[in-house]
């Protein structure tokens, strides 16, 4: 007589079960294979109708369950699309390139507003709960970054959301420390790493580093483990839903027993090379996608919500249909839990199997990444998974986290590469079989790893997040080798996915080198004019006529006689301190120098750092006739000490000043005084490798000097225009 547990159902003699989705597989909770309830909300709106039914019914029963959860997914990314199309586009995509962009210089608009805060919060759990290959690690730094950023402003002056004693961060260089510190936060909490957040943001994210830094993020991701292990201990009792299970260690796969000899590395070494090559395979890929879909954005929102909806579909049809590719494997015998898992979350799904049978590639399917992950990373379930499976398991993500990334959604690329890498190692695992010492969930680590090194081209914070996530230090010299070589062998190939995503987007992110190409340079070779300036009493009209007709921010102040016996250079005044003054109509009857004077009816207020805001416009200004023809002295508010470099200095060496410096102008002075005292000004745009090949076509060959295993459609110069309103910090 069978036994039958309290959530199973009698099974009649030609009966089968339609199973429907049934999302969650995980083997932590009962040792080695526990049982994790589903927190999709699609797969709990499908298992609703899960029931027997004769052989004759069973095609009209996985129609009816496709159609629910094909629409159920199709609408959430159908809500998660809209609000974001249209409430707050900067929140589509990782965020992380906007991040990182920031930390550079590049102040993108709208990224870091109230709005965009919201919509990345609410876009990303719908676009994650819709099934869509899409991660949840890029937009939780993103929003962390949003939350500092409003801090280092003071809050939100729009939405009355205030704070004087904030307004001491109201500075470039303090907003910018804390949304470093923020950016740590967002993948301490997404991983449960705080020292792995550290690392990232230093490896990765921050272009400037001190050692006051560094302390900064430290408490920060501190602070986040311990509230992330308060909040855990409250959720114990279960009413947090699967927030709070497994504690701080997410994907535990500690095995004492385990060990690895000399014979077992050389597997792990074509792992990498391996790895290597899907990692560059996955950026050309990625980028070739983000194209084509910045072509169809172009065509307006609709197109773009069109687009997501197509995703969404494609997405549902492979989860729900492939499955039915795979061959049904017997329950084991020493199960921890029911097998099939019937009407209910676990570890084996029957789906269209007879009794006694379960699909191990609907159990990966229907699951959360994060649950997918500790199913592949688990040990002691060599037998689980069969080859086919894996195969189809490891192709589908390739493919959906490559099309899925890129739709008006908030989305991230960290967790898609890790499940990703994670098939292709357990693939390898299975392949190798016995012929070594190493479980298949090990195997699976070390194919995150290596797929993580060649695609996000990042070793020290993948390292300690991998060991952070799995508990496992076991393989601590393993991932280290892994991670070198598979982003050594992609290295040849492409860049950075985050440096490839900037570029597309046109973010004029300098990079840590200077190209060599850049030695055979000097600075006046990149000076472009005409040059814009301002005398030290300049003329309203003058003022006004410049700021209508140029997009620069900042303008070099010089003054002649009969202020000075010669041409001199005084310094730089922004383009923001002109619109102020024009504003406040801090105007003079005479060209006459004001001196202290100039700052009584001003205050520090109006100079200060704006927010994420809509900043002040030289259109939204109104000026009568008479005002135009009275003057501004603007010696009170020109930095009379801005960085200069001499016309004959090394491109090479200006552009490591600018950068280090954090500069957003460099004045160019001539070597020699028989003409005006400043030759031109240079921004970031004026070190970025299409403008310079553009000025100067004979150097492009030599722009390749390192070695690039490059085809020669890959030569050719990408001219993308900057975004629109890009503005330099």
């Amino acid at each position: 007589m069978e036994v039958k547990t309290d959530n199973e159902e009698e099974e009649s003699p030609g009966l089968m079960e339609p199973l429907l989705p049934d999302h969650y597989h995980n083997h932590n909770q009962f040792p080695p294979s526990p049982l994790l309830r589903s927190s999709n909300v699609t797969s709990q709106i499908a298992l609703v109708g899960a029931k027997f039914c004769p052989i004759e019914s069973l095609d009209y029963e996985f129609g009816v369950a496709f159609t629910v959860f094909a629409l159920s997914n199709l609408g959430l990314t159908l809500f998660s699309s809209v609000i974001t199309a249209f409430i707050a586009p900067a929140a589509a995509g990782s965020g992380i390139p906007e991040v990182k962009a920031y930390l550079n210089g590049v102040d993108a608009p709208g990224i870091f507003s109230p709005r965009t805060l919201v919509i990345k919060i609410i876009g990303s759990i719908a676009a994650v709960s819709a099934s869509l290959q899409v991660g949840k690690a890029g937009p939780m730094v993103h929003t962390g970054a949003c939350v500092a950023a409003l801090l280092g402003q003071g809050g939100s002056k729009k939405y009355g959301m205030t704070w004087k004693w904030l307004r001491v961060f109201k500075n470039d260089r303090d907003r910018r420390d804390l949304v470093t510190c923020g950016s740590a936060a967002g993948i301490a909490a997404a991983f449960r790493a705080p020292v792995g957040g550290v690392l990232f943001a230093l490896e990765e994210m921050a272009s400037w580093w001190k050692s006051s830094l560094l302390w900064r993020t430290f408490f920060t991701t501190t602070v986040v483990a311990i509230v992330l292990r308060a909040l855990i201990d409250v959720c114990n009792n279960g009413h947090c839903g699967l927030f709070g299970k497994g504690g701080l260690i997410m994907f535990d796969v500690t095995s004492a027993n385990t060990a690895y000899h000399i014979a077992d590395v050389p597997p792990v070494l074509v792992l990498a090379v391996i790895g290597g090559l899907l990692g560059g395979l996955y950026n050309y890929l990625l980028d070739k996608a983000l194209r084509v879909y910045s072509v169809i954005n172009e065509k307006g929102v609709a197109y773009k919500i069109l687009l997501a909806c197509a995703i969404s579909i494609i997405t549902s049809c492979l989860l729900f249909g492939l499955p039915w590719f795979a061959p049904c494997r017997p329950c084991p015998a020493d199960s921890y839990e029911a097998c099939p898992t019937i009407g209910r979350s676990g570890n084996y799904k029957k789906y269209q199997c007879p009794p006694g049978h379960y699909n191990d590639l609907a159990s990966l399917f229907f699951n959360t990444n994060d649950d997918a992950i500790k199913n592949l990373f688990s040990k002691d379930t060599d037998a689980e998974f069969n080859l086919l499976s894996i195969l189809i398991f490891f192709v589908t993500c390739f493919f959906l986290s490559v099309i899925s990334y890129g739709i008006v959604v908030p989305s991230g690329l960290f967790v898609p590469v890790i499940v990703t890498g994670a098939s292709y190692g357990r693939f390898v695992g299975i392949l190798l079989g016995s012929r070594s010492n190493l479980n298949h969930g090990l195997f699976a680590v070390l194919g995150s790893a290596s797929l993580l090194g060649g695609s996000m081209r990042i070793t020290v914070s993948t390292c300690v997040i991998l060991l952070e996530l799995t508990n496992n230090l076991l393989l601590l010299p393993l991932i280290m080798l892994v991670l070198l070589i598979s982003k050594a062998v992609a290295d040849g190939f492409n860049g950075n996915i985050y440096d490839i995503i900037m570029k597309l987007k046109g973010f004029p992110y300098l990079e840590a080198h200077a190209e060599p190409y850049m030695r055979q340079l000097t600075v006046s070779d990149v000076v472009t004019g005409p040059l814009q300036f301002f005398n030290g009493i300049e003329k309203v009209r003058n003022i006004v006529h410049v700021l209508k007709t140029t997009g620069h921010n900042g303008f070099p102040v010089i003054d002649e006689p009969p202020i000075s016996m010669t041409p001199v250079l005084y310094g730089l005044v922004l383009r923001q301190y002109l619109i102020v003054l024009l504003k406040k109509k801090a105007f003079l009857p005479s060209p006459v120098p004001t001196g202290i004077h100039a700052f009584g009816q001003l205050c520090a207020d109006d100079f200060g750092k704006r927010g994420s805001g809509k900043c002040d416009s030289i259109e939204d200004i109104e000026l009568t006739d008479e005002e135009l023809e009275m003057f501004i002295d603007l010696h009170p508010f020109t930095n009379s000490s801005p960085y200069t470099v001499v016309e004959t200095m090394s491109l090479a060496k200006a552009v490591m000043i600018f950068r280090e410096a954090g500069l957003r102008h460099m004045l160019v002075i001539p070597k020699t005084f028989s003409r005006l005292p400043v030759v031109g000004i240079l921004t970031r745009h004026d070190f970025m490798p299409e403008h310079i090949l553009g000025l100067h076509p004979f150097l492009f060959k030599s722009k390749w000097n390192r070695i690039r295993f490059r085809v020669s459609s890959l030569y050719k110069v990408s001219r993308s225009s900057p975004v629109n309103g890009v503005d330099l910090v």
